[in-house]
């Protein structure tokens, strides 16, 4: 499985260090897309196939939790895969977007935190689980 990924956030430096994560962390990266704002991500994510979408919180025009607010509310968009990468210091905050279904890693961040997020949140690797002997 090749996943597809979109990064929102409107800093293109962290745009890139998230990518470069991305593709160091040995998971099967497939298409990357990326958006500065919520705006530009929710019609990136209209118009492509996304798997995956990492976005940062606090961003211009609409910000990441306006974001994942509107992609839960549309069926063909709600089963996509979300990661917030932040600064966010605020548990009320993370604790209301974990509840919305988003994982949360603060920054910064390693390629192992990504990965280890990654494979938790789309439940990559539990094939053994899934063995029916």
């Amino acid at each position: 499985m090749v996943i597809n990924v979109l990064v929102v956030d409107d800093s293109s430096v962290m745009r890139t260090m998230i990518i470069k994560t991305m593709k160091m962390s040995g998971l099967p990266v497939g298409t990357i897309h990326q958006a500065a704002n919520g705006k530009e991500g929710l019609e990136l994510l209209r118009q492509n196939w996304i798997d995956l979408v990492i976005a940062d919180i606090n961003m211009p025009v609409m910000n990441g939790e306006e974001m994942i607010d509107e992609i839960l509310a549309h069926p063909e968009t709600r089963d996509v895969s979300i990661i917030v990468i932040s600064t966010e210091g605020s548990d009320t905050r993370i604790e209301r977007l974990q509840h919305k279904g988003a994982a949360f890693v603060h920054k910064p961040f390693t390629p192992e935190n990504i990965r280890d997020m990654v494979i938790k949140i789309m439940d990559l690797g539990n094939s053994d689980e899934n063995d029916t002997d």
